[in-house]
């Protein structure tokens, strides 16, 4: 069972929305319970302690005590030592945002996805290259990590009968079952390449091909998954053509 009052926790803001008159709806993922509802009373004010530090992108920590669905926000301090995201990174976190907020159930703690999310906004916020590139990759090993934590692993190393993957083979990712190999190669449409799955499991992502076919997989599995939810910042970097 959840305690009453919880002290100190490390915790990221992923969405905050207007609540009555002074206060906000915080939705935080934390380290030890997971993505949490805070209200934040009178945090609106102007001499709200708390106004200027519930930023997204920030390591937290938070102190809060209640019972029910939404608990009440009593501290929050900002522990420093991040840049904020700027331009492409910052679409790039709004994304994570979003899918966490869409597919992580609340009160459900994952420790490893809490480090894994911090350890990407920290490596977003460093880059200078402005590389797509980068960002796509960085993406990718997001979007595997949280399936992976979510329990819906993906399989790389083997196909749906058990076999291992061929690095020249061409595979049909089927949804919940796995790489089914093409016997016909001519059908290559919406099929994988065996040297792609290979690269994703190792999370390497130097090879064009590897980059594009990979992102190709994950946005369907993300649209599977989010069971029709629309992402906002997806539209927008569909907009740009950065996503």
């Amino acid at each position: 069972m959840r305690p009453v009052k919880v002290d100190r926790q490390p915790a990221f803001v992923l969405h905050t929305r207007p609540y009555r008159e002074t206060s906000l709806i915080v939705e935080a993922i934390t380290r030890d319970y997971g993505r949490m509802a805070l209200v934040a009373k009178g945090v609106r004010r102007p001499r709200s302690a708390m106004r200027g530090v519930l930023m997204g992108f920030q390591p937290l920590e938070i102190t809060w005590s209640g019972k029910g669905e939404v608990v009440t926000l009593h501290n929050a301090e900002w522990q420093g030592g991040q840049p904020l995201l700027q331009g492409r990174a910052l679409l790039c976190g709004y994304y994570l945002n979003e899918l966490l907020i869409n597919l992580l159930p609340r009160e459900d703690a994952h420790e490893q996805l809490f480090v894994h999310y911090s350890q990407t906004l920290q490596a977003l916020s460093a880059d200078t290259s402005h590389d797509a590139a980068f960002f796509s990759a960085t993406l990718r090993c997001f979007e595997k990590q949280l399936l992976g934590e979510l329990g819906y692993g993906l399989m790389l190393l083997h196909d749906a009968a058990g076999q291992p993957i061929r690095p020249t083979q061409r595979y049909l990712y089927e949804m919940e079952s796995g790489p089914r190999a093409i016997v016909d190669s001519s059908a290559s449409a919406g099929t994988i390449s065996g040297q792609t799955l290979l690269d994703m499991d190792a999370e390497s992502f130097g090879d064009p091909v590897s980059l594009a076919e990979s992102k190709q997989l994950m946005r369907s599995l993300m649209g599977f998954y989010l069971n029709g939810r629309q992402l906002h910042s997806r539209r927008l970097f569909e907009d740009l053509a950065e996503l």
